[in-house]
Order: structure tokens, then C-alpha cells, then sequence
């Protein structure tokens, strides 16, 4: 059986990679990963943001001369990229699968800063994981857009590396968007990001976090986008949110991803449930006769009867012989 398929210039043993979380944030996680079968993992994000935690650099009453807080920065900053780099240095000595890094900035500078360093330390490609919060009124969308853009057109000028955006699907015309990022410079979109989702305690009346992992009910926005966009841009597709089993990144491949990315359901039934996915797809594909990743790629977005269903909004009550069958018993 041959789980094999390619993404980015890459051969990946099979479809399978584990996502950037803290699962992939240490070299031990990263190993298991690797010894538990999966085709590639993006290691854990450098977040600019985090570096720095709460310093503020607001206020400086002498702007030609570092400030304590502004110094403090300069060094957080240079000893959380190095410790990135050193992880990356590491995984690359000690697995031989696609190793992606991921990181995540607020300052143009420092993405392609931080993304020469990346390379410069081995990683084989990077995922851009970029979020940009829309909270002043007077941005227009098609600033927020260009801003996405800009980012990755001039990260794609500083290294030589693929580069991979992680999409929000928060835009008004993904199809453009996702245009607009191939123009740029992407070898390969994720769909999609997944956000940080606050809520209030009611008892100490904090805020909180809430929702960190995806269900597999989510599965269903990827898996409407891949199906639209995997015949319209000449770019790589990667799933992502909501793969919970077999089943799950089967239907992603079906509509044409060349991989998926998991994560929440490795936090839910640990690492080694790697294994059992690929084992569970090795076992469909015997089931239904395929030998090869290849050979049922796109196979339901390319039936001409499905067209309509990636289009359509409105849940429509039809006469049963009219419904628009799921796929099912995979």
C-alpha cells in the first residue's frame, strides 16, 4: 500500500502532519511524532507577541536611548528566536521527515528577520501563520488584505525556502485571497487558522479562553473550501481543523488535499493515535481497492454531480430522492 504524496517539492511518506501546537514544540514530541508515522509536522510557533509577553515599550521618554523595558525586549526576543532555532537544528539532526517551521509577527521587519534565521537553521519549509485582528474601524478590507499579501511577498523576497500560508476563512472572497497569496509567493495554502476564542468567567468575572480544540463537526468548512478552490488555483491544499479520524482526512483527500494537518485529536488520544490513523487508512484504501494516495485524490470534486454542493448556503428540504447523498462508509 502506498500512503505516499507530495506537498511543496517534498515526498511525504504519507498525508498525515502534525500541526503546530505545543505537541511539536520539543524535540522528544517531535521524535515520537516522527516514530509514530507521520508525514511531516510544523514545529510549534515563533510568536513575536510571546517573546515579549507584557513588556511595553510605550512611553519611552528618550527615543534615541534604550530604555531598561526596550532592552529587556532586544534580549527576550534574541533568546527565544535562538532557542527556535536551536529546536529546529535539532529535529532536522534526528528526523528525516519535512520539518516546517511556523512563526507569527506583528512588525514586517521581523518576519523576514525571523524567517532568514529559520532557514539559515535548516527548516525545510515555513508556514506563515499570519493574524491580523481588523479592530480599527477605518481599515478597509482591501488594506487588510494587501497587508496579508505584503507579508508574504516580502518573505518570499528574503528566503528561497517554500513557504506555506495558514488561511483565515474570515475573508470576504477566499478565492481571491487565495489567488492573491499564490501571486505572492505561497507554494501551498493551510485551511484553515484556527483563532483564539475568548469567554468570561462568571465567577471571578475574567476573561478566559475557551473552544482551544476543534471538533470534528468543523471538519466541513475545509472541507467545502478545498472542494471550491482545488481546481481553481495552481497551488498545493492542506486541511486543517476539525480531522479527527481516517474517515476525516480521507473526505479532505477525496476533494483534492494533498495532506492534512492534526493536532486537536492528538491532545484528546495522545501521539501514538498517529499510528492508528494511518493504519485505519491503509485499511479503507485495501477496502475500496486503491494501492495508491493518487489514485482517489479530487475523486469526489472532480464528479461533475457535486458541483453545486460546495455552492450551495441554504439547507433546501427536497424530496428524498433529491437529497444530495453524504459520503459515507468509508
Amino acid at each position: 500500500m502506498n500512503l505516499e504524496t507530495s506537498l511543496m517539492g517534498f515526498r511525504l511518506r504519507n498525508p498525515l502532519i502534525v500541526g503546530s501546537s505545543s505537541l511539536t514544540g520539543t524535540l522528544k514530541n517531535v521524535i515520537t511524532c516522527y516514530d509514530e508515522g507521520a508525514g511531516a509536522l510544523v514545529l510549534k510557533s515563533l510568536y513575536e507577541e510571546q517573546i515579549i509577553n507584557d513588556l511595553q515599550l510605550s512611553g519611552e521618554k528618550d527615543k534615541n536611548q534604550l530604555t531598561d523595558q526596550a532592552m529587556q525586549y532586544v534580549n527576550s526576543l534574541s533568546e527565544g528566536v535562538e532557542q527556535y532555532l536551536e529546536l529546529i537544528r535539532s529535529c532536522k539532526s534526528q528526523i528525516d521527515i519535512p520539518v516546517i517551521a511556523s512563526v507569527n509577527c506583528f512588525s514586517m521587519g521581523n518576519w523576514v528577520k525571523f524567517s532568514k534565521k529559520i532557514e539559515e537553521a535548516g527548516a525545510d519549509a515555513l508556514e506563515l501563520n499570519i493574524s491580523m485582528f481588523p479592530k480599527d474601524g477605518s481599515q478597509t478590507s482591501a488594506s487588510i488584505e494587501k497587508a496579508y499579501c505584503d507579508i508574504v511577498r516580502e518573505v518570499r523576497k528574503a528566503i528561497d525556502m517554500p513557504i506555506a500560508v495558514k488561511m483565515s476563512f474570515y475573508f470576504t472572497n477566499i478565492i481571491r485571497m487565495a489567488q492573491d497569496f499564490v501571486k505572492a509567493g505561497a507554494s501551498a495554502l493551510v485551511l484553515f487558522n484556527r483563532y483564539y476564542r475568548p469567554d468570561i468567567n462568571t465567577d471571578n468575572l475574567h476573561m478566559m479562553a475557551r473552544d482551544t480544540l476543534s471538533c470534528p463537526e468543523e471538519i466541513s468548512l475545509p472541507l467545502r473550501w478545498i472542494g471550491i478552490l482545488s481546481n481553481k488555483i495552481n497551488c498545493e491544499l492542506v486541511a486543517s481543523t476539525g480531522v479527527y479520524d481516517a474517515p476525516g482526512a480521507i473526505k479532505q483527500l477525496l476533494v483534492g488535499a494533498q495532506a492534512v494537518q492534526v493536532c486537536s485529536v492528538l491532545y484528546e488520544n495522545g501521539l501514538s493515535y498517529i499510528s492508528e490513523m494511518l493504519s485505519d487508512l491503509s485499511a479503507w484504501m485495501n477496502r475500496k481497492g486503491f494501492n495508491s494516495i493518487s489514485e482517489f485524490r479530487g475523486l469526489v470534486r472532480n464528479d461533475p454531480h457535486n458541483d453545486l454542493s460546495w455552492e450551495r448556503i441554504h439547507f433546501m428540504k427536497k424530496s428524498e430522492g433529491d437529497i444530495i447523498k453524504p459520503i459515507s462508509n468509508l
